[in-house]
């Protein structure tokens, strides 16, 4: 059974940092991985996605620059490094575990199979 969890939440004002986590486990295999957001009112997006490497990485414009996503495969773990935090990044996060093993720059959601709980960040002005 495949579990996906992720942690790191929480308020922080703007101009901030937090480093989200996500642990996957109970997978055969590694896989790309990727971050999602939704405010509220406002439909789920695409926010950054790695290969199963690491070594390729994809990131939405609006976030492009100043958050950074990585993996420790050793852990099933990647992460996403926010810094800069806007008050328009406030949002819950979700992580995924694509069905492949590179990310194509399309975040559409048949292209992920297993989905975590997610992870509320709050940025305050």
């Amino acid at each position: 059974q495949v579990q996906v969890v992720e942690s790191g939440g929480g308020l922080v004002q703007a101009g901030g940092s937090l480093t989200l986590s996500c642990t996957a486990s109970g997978l055969t295999s590694d896989y790309a991985m990727g971050w999602f957001r939704q405010a509220p009112g406002k439909a789920r997006e695409g926010v950054s996605c790695i290969s199963r490497s690491g070594g390729s990485t994809d990131y939405a414009d609006s976030v492009q620059g100043r958050f950074t996503i990585s993996r420790d495969n050793s852990k099933n773990t990647i992460y996403l490094q926010m810094n800069s935090l806007k008050p328009e990044d406030t949002g819950m996060y979700y992580c995924a575990v694509s069905r492949y093993y590179s990310c194509s720059g399309s975040y559409n959601n048949g292209r992920f199979q297993y989905w975590g709980q997610g992870t509320q960040v709050t940025v305050s002005s």
